[in-house]
């Protein structure tokens, strides 16, 4: 058990029987009333989020999840279908992929997150490459400050990237904010 105080982001606490997954801590102090600790914090099973205040020392289950390493199979509506290098196929709903859904390609490594048994999600790597399908050319003259245009990637999601990158052009992305990082070879 950890106290309110001693919890940071990603750690995995149970609240009314059920996991939640802590994604913004911040400790207040004020000067009168007992210090607390503002929690915003995910459920791991619905999705839904939530924002609570704590007593800095209120008690906490901490539930440690299992992870496993697999990768993407296929998409069997509306399970994404994973498979380990045992050949067990984990089944995760699409309502709890996320953002992930915006980076899957057939093959693609990826961590499949368990919460008693159950797959429940899938962390990805912090980037990905992938091929530019389509973007519209560059303006002439429009290069006042950080200028983006919208590129399609190969899985069809839309990032913002520099003039620069052209159709053809392989490019890293953070799949943790959907942002372009760089250009890749």
């Amino acid at each position: 058990m950890k106290t309110a105080q001693e919890i940071r982001v990603g750690n995995v606490v149970m609240v009314a029987d059920a996991p939640m997954v802590i994604t913004r801590t911040e400790f207040v102090k004020s000067g009168r009333n007992a210090s607390v600790v503002k929690m915003k914090m995910k459920n791991l099973l619905s999705g839904q989020g939530q924002e609570n205040a704590y007593r800095s020392d209120e008690k906490f289950d901490i539930v440690v999840l299992e992870r496993k390493e697999a990768s993407f199979s296929y998409f069997a509506d509306p399970l994404y279908v994973f498979m380990d290098s045992d050949y067990n196929q984990y089944e995760v709903e699409g309502e709890n992929m996320g953002d992930a859904i915006n980076y899957l390609q057939d093959g693609m490594q990826c961590e499949v997150v368990f919460y008693n048994e159950k797959a429940i999600s899938v962390e990805l790597p912090t980037t990905v490459v992938r091929e530019v399908i389509y973007t519209e050319p560059a303006v002439k003259g429009d290069t006042s400050g950080k200028v983006l245009k919208p590129a399609k990637i190969s899985t069809g999601f839309t990032v913002a990237v520099p003039l620069f990158v052209e159709q053809g052009d392989k490019i890293e992305i953070d799949t943790r904010t959907g942002e372009y990082k760089s250009r890749s070879k």
